[in-house]
């Protein structure tokens, strides 16, 4: 059986994918439910959710035929204008249709595939001989961007790295060993076939490192340089083994580089005036030292523009010598975890790197208020901001960020004395149009509560798609009727833990009496089903059915929500991400109104679900034809039937 992945390189979800295979004998179309049919499988991710089917079959070979089914030739032919305009239309359609569409007939199996043949799609393929007839149908499709999962220094390891420098290493420009154990010569091997590499994640391979000798002869360090010539991105995280000398060898190597991450390395600080005077011959050969990876730093200024150090313990002096050489540009940085940092040396960064668009100060908790006011003078280009765990980040802070005109993505996650008054007072300054944000995270922030989040809403541009308030215990209904009133465009809402959501706030319905006496009447007002005989209540202000464009859904743990409401609103035919987990008043009923409602989704959390039971799942599965996760964990109810 044969196991591949695919997904965007910034992962994303993994769901199973069931594809034909290229039998000898049958066109891919005719063998899916074939016992050789069974045997192709594939699973895969990608943000923008586009995907090719793998192809895994047992004594075929998938050389056999072309897309217009003649047999011969090792590639596909040039798509005729009819095949063209079917690959356009294709490449609208959602993940799972696209899967489906190329079942239909070989012509639109072809079509799918290049309507899916994009650059952000990633393979994970893992490293086992079950694999070896599906990495050579991807080299037939031109595969540019794989990932080898389970990689270690075993002969099927090397049968596997072998199969895919032949295959796919000719027009390889993606490469993700990330956690592997391969030997040096088989990876010395491996990129010796890719001559087209632009991307190398090498993150938590410490195996390549230990003993120090990598690329230590200099005819082989030579050769490697050939191939890496075009290299742009490396990625060489959580190396604890990485010394001066196998950096330096490596990146020698890499002429071109523009992307470096060296995110959680063990890197060594020794303060004084020759900070960055060292030479190579001054280099460790038992460690990684910041003094360096100034001088590579210097070296690469005029290319180099992203670079993580996150985690590494960045000292203040450090970062303002980094920012103070000389035809640096940066564009990026990435300092998450560094908790050293000051804000006087945040305040230096911003005056010497105008130009960043991207910064991450997540986890940087020596940083305050004034770090974030030099952030809004300082970086007016600045699309995208983290200050994630930042305890010393106020509302007086965030009154700065009317300042980032250009500002996109914005994460405040666990910034507990932010209340969401100063962000709106910024995005709502009059004198200037606030900021394009798509994405917003204010989760865990336990300041929060209803009527600073109804201020913010109401500010917030109409671009926004992306909200997170998971944790934010104090909000109600309110919060969620105004977000469904003014942000109608919202593709992803996080409302996980708000456990003040209740039944008559999804519906739209006005807050019901508080009398006891009144409860028995409301439970059956919102008990009733669209199918009774009378009309059900009808909403009296904006419901969860107002955010059509919803694509991923999270409630959970809002215990107080039932099946009157989940059955009601949960009607979105293109939803492919929910979690409902943790309610306890989910009943069977109500999972199947929500599987008829969302036909759609891919990705399913309902663990410690306690009322479901066997009956309702079975009634249910059945409108989830693209379900691809589940999580059923802790529903006592539910056996293994």
């Amino acid at each position: 059986m044969s196991f591949l992945c695919f997904q965007s390189p910034d992962p994303g979800k993994v769901r199973p994918l069931r594809t034909p295979p290229y039998p000898s004998s049958l066109p891919p179309w005719r063998d899916a439910n074939t016992q050789q049919g069974k045997q192709g499988r594939a699973t895969e991710t990608a943000v923008k959710r586009y995907h090719i089917g793998s192809t895994g079959t047992s004594g075929a070979d998938p050389n056999r035929h072309n897309c217009d089914g003649s047999g011969g030739s090792t590639s596909f032919p040039r798509p005729s204008p009819r095949k063209s305009m079917l690959t356009y239309i294709l490449s609208f359609l959602p993940l799972s249709d696209q899967k489906e569409a190329s079942l239909v007939s070989r012509a639109w199996y072809c079509a799918a595939q290049n309507a899916l043949r994009e650059t952000n799609v990633q393979y994970n393929i893992p490293v086992s001989s079950a694999s070896l007839p599906a990495i050579k149908s991807l080299g037939l499709r031109g595969i540019t961007c794989i990932s080898l999962t389970n990689l270690d220094d075993s002969p099927a390891s090397h049968e596997v790295l072998e199969c895919v420098a032949y295959h796919l290493g000719p027009h390889l420009q993606s490469l993700c060993l990330s956690g592997g154990s391969p030997s040096e010569a088989a990876f010395v091997a491996l990129i010796l076939g890719c001559p087209a590499l632009r991307i190398l994640d090498l993150s938590g391979c410490n195996s390549l490192f230990t003993s120090g000798m990598l690329l230590a002869q200099p005819e082989t360090a030579q050769r490697v340089q050939q191939v890496l010539s075009g290299l742009c991105e490396l990625n060489l995280a959580g190396l604890w083994d990485l010394t001066d000398l196998s950096f330096n060898r490596l990146s020698s190597c890499a002429p071109s580089l523009e992307r470096l991450s060296l995110a959680y390395c063990h890197l060594t600080f020794e303060l004084g005036p020759a900070w960055g005077s060292l030479g190579p011959q001054d280099s460790s050969p038992s460690q990684l030292s910041f003094h360096n990876l100034l001088r590579f730093v210097k070296e690469r200024a005029g290319r180099l523009h992203a670079l993580d150090l996150s985690g590494t313990g960045l000292l203040p002096e450090a970062l303002q010598a980094l920012g103070q050489v000389a035809g640096l540009q940066l564009q990026e940085l990435s300092l998450n975890g560094c908790q050293d940092l000051s804000t006087e040396a945040v305040a230096a960064l911003c005056r010497l790197q105008s130009g960043l668009i991207s910064l991450d100060l997540g986890g940087c908790s020596g940083l305050a208020d004034g770090a974030l006011v030099a952030i809004s003078r300082g970086l007016g280009h600045l699309q995208r901001l983290s200050l994630r765990k930042l305890q010393r980040l106020t509302d007086a802070g965030c009154t700065a960020l009317g300042g980032l005109q250009e500002l996109q993505i914005l994460d405040l996650a666990e910034c507990c004395l932010v209340s969401g008054w100063g962000l709106a007072q910024a995005l709502g300054s009059g004198h200037r149009a606030p900021a394009p944000l798509a994405s917003l995270s204010l989760a865990y922030c336990a300041s929060l509560k209803d009527a600073s989040v109804l201020s913010l809403i109401s500010v917030l541009s109409p671009s926004l798609r992306v909200l997170d308030l998971s944790s934010c215990v104090a909000l109600t209904n309110r919060t969620l009727q105004a977000i469904c009133a003014y942000l109608t465009h919202l593709s992803v809402l996080r409302l996980a833990w708000c456990k003040e959501l209740q039944d008559w706030g999804l519906l739209g319905l006005g807050e019901p009496s508080e009398e006891p006496t009144q409860e028995p009447q409301l439970h059956q007002e919102l008990e009733h089903q669209a199918s009774g005989p009378k009309e059900p209540p009808q909403p009296q202000g904006p419901s969860l059915l107002m955010l059509r464009a919803l694509q991923e859904l999270d409630l959970t743990a809002c215990s107080k929500l039932t099946d009157a409401s989940l059955a009601k609103v949960l009607q979105f035919p293109q939803l492919k991400q929910l979690s409902l987990s943790l309610l306890p008043a989910l009943t069977d009923k109500g999972l199947v109104a929500v599987a008829k409602g969302c036909p759609s989704l891919e990705h399913l959390v309902l663990s410690h679900c306690s009322l479901l039971s066997d009956e309702g799942w079975a009634q249910a599965a059945s409108s989830w034809p693209r379900l691809r996760h589940l999580n059923l964990s802790s529903c006592s109810q539910l056996t293994e039937q």
